[in-house]
């Protein structure tokens, strides 16, 4: 494979994608993806669909088949998928300097909307109106953990693949987010790695037969990079001591050891940053995870209010740079070899095994979330979100809002939020 210089055309040539990609101004994917970045209110699905517009529909930059297939292998990834979509997008157009300056325009503008929300939501001693908005809104954030995890089922339930070890991995992640939420991550390779035996079983000498070596064929330097990544905390953490470390630690685990982003990562977020650190209470995660819903951009934001509330603004900047590095990492390293993972079967047995957790992760995420209400409005405020968002299918944002503008109201009215 040639050496990519960072203002190449596109790597399409490299990566064995399927087409050319015509030269791209790097401005203009500064501004598309900055544009995205903007208004990509809704999480996961909003961003793919604004993406796909983009890069299919309107520009012809991409086709429908490749966009599709960068989606699977993005959920077979750690970490947001859709941030490693977008990331990928503009890879795939402008090469390394592509990736990096469309990741940045999509990220940052989200995350300069939510560090100056922190300042309020998080603030030792918050107006009245903003303890009423983030309890209302805070109320209903296990109802969208339930919609997310609901609106997944289905197309997980249909991999007849896994059908009979599917209800089994759907429970473990259920319990797992409930009871032990800093070691979900285990779990979910866990059931990954159980899928993975159950099909193929450890026979030495078998000839891999799973679409490709991923690997890309005993690339020893690939190896020293995976070591180097996964070593980085480590090091942090032995050389820098004190709140950054940890929280850098935190924000690692979240971006680059979970699947299926947003909620999945709820469960460890709180119990690292309400249970072990002690950085925020259980109303202000609510908070921070009402805030990464209503705010644009990367659901996973969230982790920066939680450095926000461990060590202020260097604390909540530290947080997004380390949970997100890993999805530029792995497009920088990996897109070359997207379309062999994709191929991949045994790859995509772990993800048959890890999916299914990582679903029941999100409904137990619900769990957790509900344990943090504290006022008996709460109850009925989340019982309406819950109504909002299955039955009567309206938008993830348009509930959250409401409800903080019913919290609002109560607080006003009653002078309190507890009345």
């Amino acid at each position: 494979m040639s050496q990519l210089g960072d203002d190449a055309p596109g790597p399409a040539a490299s990566a064995g994608l399927p087409s050319a990609v015509p030269p791209v101004p790097l401005a203009t994917v500064l501004r598309e993806w900055g544009r995205i970045g903007c208004i990509g209110f809704g999480g996961p699905p909003a961003h793919i669909r604004l993406l796909r517009q983009l890069c299919v529909e309107r520009r012809g930059w991409l086709d429908a088949t490749e966009f599709e297939d960068a989606i699977a292998v993005c959920n077979l990834m750690p970490g947001p998928a859709s941030t490693q979509l977008a990331i990928f997008c503009a890879w795939r157009l402008r090469g390394r300097a592509g990736a990096l300056i469309g990741g940045a325009a999509f990220i940052i503008p989200g995350l300069i909307v939510i560090l100056a929300l922190s300042v309020l939501f998080v603030a030792n001693s918050p107006p009245l109106w903003v303890l009423g908005a983030g309890a209302g809104a805070g109320a209903a954030v296990p109802a969208v953990a339930v919609q997310a995890g609901w609106s997944l089922l289905g197309p997980s339930r249909r991999n007849r693949a896994s059908a009979v070890r599917w209800p089994a991995y759907l429970a473990a992640g259920v319990a797992a987010a409930a009871t032990i939420g800093a070691w979900l991550v285990l779990v979910l390779f866990g059931c990954g790695a159980i899928e993975l035996l159950a099909r193929y079983g450890p026979r030495p000498g078998r000839a891999d037969r799973g679409g490709g070596d991923v690997s890309g064929g005993g690339d020893a330097g690939g190896g020293a990079r995976l070591h180097g990544f996964l070593g980085a905390p480590a090091f942090v953490l032995a050389v820098g001591g004190g709140v950054l470390a940890s929280v850098a630690w935190v924000a690692f685990k979240v971006g680059g050891l979970s699947f299926g982003g947003g909620f999945v990562i709820i469960p460890l977020m709180q119990a690292d940053a309400v249970t072990r650190y002690h950085w925020m209470t259980g109303a202000q995660f609510l908070n921070a995870v009402a805030l990464g819903q209503v705010t644009p951009g990367p659901v996973v934001q969230t982790v920066a209010v939680v450095g926000y509330a461990a060590a202020g603004l260097a604390g909540g900047l530290l947080a997004s740079a380390v949970a997100f590095t890993p999805s530029f990492l792995i497009v920088l390293l990996g897109g070359p070899r997207f379309e062999q993972i994709r191929s991949n079967q045994r790859a995509r047995a772990f993800l048959d095994g890890a999916g299914p957790a990582a679903i029941g992760a999100i409904l137990g995420s619900a769990i957790t979330l509900t344990r943090e209400l504290t006022h008996p409005w709460q109850y009925a405020v989340l019982a309406g979100a819950l109504v909002s968002l299955l039955p009567l299918r309206r938008g993830v944002v348009l509930t959250l809002v409401s409800a903080g503008a019913i919290g609002v109201t109560i607080a006003l009215a009653a002078g309190t939020v507890s009345p």
